[in-house]
């Protein structure tokens, strides 16, 4: 695939000393879906804001298609941008909003008409062109929002937390609508969000920030499956994380002894040496209960804390090594568990299970 876009060791401070971004290398290929993900203060909506030119790189260089926009106004650099407050002209109606764009490009009126009417189509808001912003609900805002950014057609979409305002159900239905829209025009959009989930459902691939730089780069199915380091693991997705000291290891797997001596095997990750503390990291989904747990390499016990039903699931807490805090699942509909402060098996196998540095946990 083409990159449309490259940021070549890019920087951002705002006060000469504490830097926001940091030596930022990024290409994001034509047609793709990557969402910036991380916590407040990662740097993400800094790294979105310079490629929409509302902020200048304090060093580097920003490409697009291969020329550099350092110096060219937002105006001039040809991207759409979808705000989480929808940013609508209130005093418009969606028409006039939709036109407004095409209009600052001196575009035909006849073309305008054309566009304004197709735009309002692919969001599936064929009768709201009269309405006012007010008028609207927020998932009809956003929708309007969203075709504002795509009637001029431009090569790029930056889109900046625009689902934050929307209720649950609203913000899931928004997340297939905009990936569908994505899939069938093929432009290429950079979203921003610090929700996860929502990463994981959207993007073709996702960046991790955190501290101004990116922790890993990778497809939603190997961010979640593989993390390169214990921010990543803890920060994408629900974790049991078991801390401990490096018995053994070699290039495949570390061999982890918590506190009270409890011995665990895991895939090494970037765990360190024989002696160094080591995290051990297990998905609750990988932690299997009961009968399940007896072929597992790593097989223990401990006591049903809690069991909250989640209606396609059971979310049950366990206290072992000390701790009460240790989540599993299970499907519902299976066996009873036993009751409350009783003892059930528990385990993970060595697949299923990653040991890392804990020293790269923090953001």
């Amino acid at each position: 695939m083409v990159d449309i876009v490259s940021f070549d060791k890019v920087s951002k401070s705002y006060d000469g000393r504490a830097y926001v971004v940091r030596d930022l290398d990024l290409s994001i290929a034509q047609g793709e879906f990557l969402t910036l993900l991380g916590p407040s203060g990662s740097g993400k909506t800094t790294t979105l804001m310079m490629l929409a030119g509302f902020e200048v790189p304090t060093s580097g260089e920003i490409y697009l298609d291969g020329k550099p926009l350092s110096r060219r106004p937002p105006h001039e650099r040809d991207i759409g941008m979808v705000f989480q407050n929808y940013a609508l002209f209130p005093h418009l109606s969606v028409a006039e909003n939709l036109a407004f764009p095409l209009e600052v490009r001196h575009r035909p009126r006849a073309e305008i008409r054309q566009r304004v009417e197709a735009a309002l189509e692919m969001v599936r808001l064929p009768q709201v062109g009269a309405r006012k912003p007010a008028q609207l609900s927020g998932g009809q805002q956003q929708r309007v929002a969203l075709a504002r950014a795509l009637v001029f057609e431009p090569r790029l979409v930056l889109m900046d937390e625009p689902l934050g305002a929307l209720d649950k159900q609203l913000r899931d239905h928004m997340q297939y609508e905009i990936r569908a829209l994505h899939d069938r025009l093929g432009v290429t959009v950079v979203y921003v969000t610090h929700d996860q989930s929502e990463a994981l459902t959207m993007s073709n691939r996702i960046a991790v920030f955190a501290g101004g730089r990116v922790r890993q780069l990778a497809a939603p199915d190997v961010l979640y499956e593989t993390p390169s380091d214990l921010f990543v693991a803890t920060f994408v997705g629900e974790s049991n994380v078991f801390a401990g000291t490096v018995a053994a290891r070699d290039d495949t797997v570390a061999r982890v002894a918590l506190a009270d001596g409890t011995a665990m095997a895991a895939t090494a990750m970037d765990a360190g040496a024989a002696g160094a503390a080591a995290a051990v990291v297990v998905r609750p989904e990988k932690l299997l209960l009961g009968p399940l747990a007896e072929t597992c390499e790593n097989r223990f016990t401990g006591q049903v804390a809690d069991v909250v039903y989640h209606g396609d699931h059971l979310r049950v807490r366990l206290a072992a090594f000390g701790r009460d805090d240790i989540i599993g699942r299970m499907p519902t509909g299976g066996p009873a568990l036993p009751a409350i402060g009783a003892s059930l098996a528990f385990g993970f196998d060595r697949a299923a299970a990653r040991a890392y540095d804990p020293a790269h946990g923090a953001g």
